[in-house]
């Protein structure tokens, strides 16, 4: 079973253009659609397409409108109440693919709430393979949450605690680093954040500087880093290799989502025991697959194609 924690959950709305968004003028949509988001509820969607065993924790109340949209879709989810109304997001869609977001703070949680979240991660984390913590952090927790929850996890189950992923951005994610995660998730901007070195851009076209960025991280340590790299498909470092998983070129419709997908797809390919270079092939090829939907829809493995996906060893 994979556990996901959402501690900043939204609505997310996406708006499709015919055109080139244009700032200060009006534009009409050709399409709108919106469904229950952040990273690790967006984990969950993508599993549960492909029938595995999965389980979004979040904070919101049961009228919320995240959690009523999570009960029509069908997503297993557990929440804890927090008397008050979880954010929106609003993502805008160009015909090339291109998306600007727009991210609401989300509400304040009280250190009571802070902690209560955590001490519902530890309680569910019982028998899971994975946990995946993703996302941002909502005002009023710690920039350092992620650190206490791993920590947390370990010292109730030991040897038994699941593995745990980090799929997080600024300092969240670099806190997270001093209790090595076993797999974090950066995208190129944020690996080029996390360790102060290049630029995003740069990192993304030229996956051999990618994977070599990404290697410093294992010997702070760190179990492994799936880096996605957009088009340039994604890098895979750990203690046995490294390897860039490319695939064909696609139409890219909205990128908002393929990041999380791409996370799915190397997780379930991991609990079918398949070889690393395998579970790379699967997260090209989810991520790939989800970049190819309209709005935020999340592909099921069937949509996939990881045979498509070439995979290099890199020195």
């Amino acid at each position: 079973m994979i556990l996901t924690l959402t501690p900043n959950p939204s609505l997310d709305r996406t708006i499709e253009l015919a055109g080139v968004l244009e700032r200060g003028e009006v534009q009409r949509a050709t399409a709108a659609s919106q469904h229950p988001g952040g990273k690790g509820v967006n984990i969950v969607r993508a599993l549960a397409a492909s029938a595995i065993e999965s389980l979004a924790l979040l904070p919101g109340d049961a009228d919320d409108a995240v959690v009523r949209a999570l009960c029509v879709e069908n997503i297993p989810h557990l929440t804890l109440p927090i008397g008050a109304a979880l954010r929106s997001n609003v993502a805008i869609t160009e015909p090339d693919g291109t998306t600007t977001k727009v991210n609401e703070p989300g509400p304040t949680l009280s250190p009571e709430q802070v902690a209560a979240l955590l001490a519902l991660t530890v309680e569910k984390s019982d028998g899971a393979g994975w946990l995946v913590l993703a996302g941002s952090l909502p005002p009023g927790a710690p920039s350092d949450f992620y650190a206490h929850v791993i920590d947390a996890v370990r010292a109730a189950y030991g040897a038994k605690a699941p593995k745990i992923a980090v799929d997080s951005s600024g300092i969240p994610l670099l806190e997270s680093l001093r209790s090595a995660p076993d797999l974090i998730k950066p995208n190129g901007e944020e690996l080029a954040e996390l360790l102060g070195t290049n630029n995003g851009a740069e990192l993304e076209s030229n996956p051999t500087l990618a994977a070599h960025t990404a290697s410093a991280l294992l010997t702070r340590g760190v179990g492994a880093v799936l880096a996605t790299l957009g088009s340039k498909g994604a890098v895979l470092v750990s203690k046995d290799g490294s390897w860039h998983g490319n695939g064909p070129a696609i139409e890219a419709k909205s990128t908002v989502g393929a990041g999380d997908s791409a996370l799915a797809g190397y997780l379930l390919s991991t609990l079918r025991g398949d070889s690393a270079q395998a579970c790379l092939q699967q997260a090209v090829a989810h991520g790939a697959a989800a970049a190819s939907l309209p709005g935020t829809m999340v592909p099921s493995v069937a949509q996939t194609n990881p045979a498509a996906v070439v995979v290099t060893a890199l020195a």
